[in-house]
């Protein structure tokens, strides 16, 4: 009997000539795109402008790139620049290796650039992406099924990823499909923070900080399931470690800012109220010029009376 499974890619790149069309690299840049998009609607709720969210992403995603790659080549140096190895290939990001760690903390500094450059407190731009960075990992764990890659432990479940890569130290065969769990719990993290922000309208970086717990909490378990090669200290996968920590502290912030900063920002983008107000402004002061010519007509009538009677006596 033929068991059921998730069939992976035979390749993970088509050529239209000599250009390469990596799938890997595309389910990247489409969850870049869902992210600002969700972004720049959720933004624009809070009173913010419109293009905002992606001018302040200009600095962060690349930013985010580079940390994302950054911490994936720290913690899996043994992949580039061990024995037989080419360091160069640590510079191939389409081949996959992004650190969501790395990805955040670097991206979060490019994004507190772009917000210091138009004067935007960064929390708030924070709880307004929050969830579509959450969806933009939903969608970029895709890119781990084309490569054939970050696998959990053998299944033969319904739903066992089918493995036929052997490069790499791979070995041909169904496993836990983490990509597609992790993929389901980023979309639930991003359900989670748009129903809590509404529900209780957060505020001062609380949004994100829920998003960041939520997400640990899954990504520690998810990681545990995996099989790659990774560092341990304890017993535990560094991942898992990382996971706990950044939860630890997205909790204690979610607390601490509640107690200090209740509620949420009144205003998030200095400028952005509507120019009904300034209407208003220039037909209060074209009403005063009117009132002003009314006034010197009256003046100049009752001078022009008082010289005509003025001139009778006379």
């Amino acid at each position: 009997m033929e068991l059921a499974f998730i069939p992976s890619p035979s390749r993970g790149v088509l050529y239209l000539g000599p250009i390469p069309l990596r799938g890997y690299a595309f389910c990247i840049i489409i969850g870049v795109f869902v992210a600002v998009w969700l972004g720049n609607k959720r933004w624009i709720a809070r009173g913010g402008r419109a293009g905002t969210v992606a001018d302040i992403a200009v600095w962060a995603v690349p930013f985010g790139l580079v940390g994302g790659r950054l911490y994936h080549v720290i913690t899996d140096y043994e992949l580039y620049f061990s024995e037989g190895r080419d360091w160069v290939d640590a510079f191939k990001i389409w081949e996959g290796g992004l650190g969501i760690w790395g990805a955040i903390a670097l991206g979060a500094l490019g994004a507190w650039i772009g917000c210091r450059r138009r004067g935007i407190p960064m929390p708030a731009y924070a709880d307004a992406v929050a969830p579509g960075i959450a969806l933009a990992q939903a969608i970029g764990r895709w890119g781990n099924w084309f490569n054939q890659e970050l696998y959990g432990k053998p299944t033969d479940l319904p739903w066992a990823l089918e493995i036929t890569s052997s490069a790499d130290g791979r070995v041909p065969g169904t496993y836990h499909p983490t990509f597609l769990y992790e993929s389901l719990w980023c979309i639930g993290v991003a359900f989670l923070v748009i129903w809590a922000d509404r529900r209780f309208r957060l505020g001062h970086g609380r949004a994100f900080a829920l998003y960041v717990a939520a997400y640990c909490t899954g990504r520690a378990w998810i990681e545990y399931m995996r099989v790659d090669d990774a560092h341990h200290i304890l017993g535990l996968r560094l991942n898992v470690w990382t996971a706990m920590f950044v939860f630890l502290l997205a909790v204690t912030y979610l607390v601490l800012s509640s107690k200090k900063r209740p509620g949420r920002e009144a205003v998030v983008e200095p400028g952005a109220e509507t120019s009904g107000g300034e209407a208003d402004g220039d037909d209060e002061s074209a009403g005063e010029g009117m009132e002003g010519v009314a006034e010197a007509e009256d003046k100049a009538d009752d001078e022009a009376k008082d010289d005509a009677e003025s001139a009778k006596k006379t």
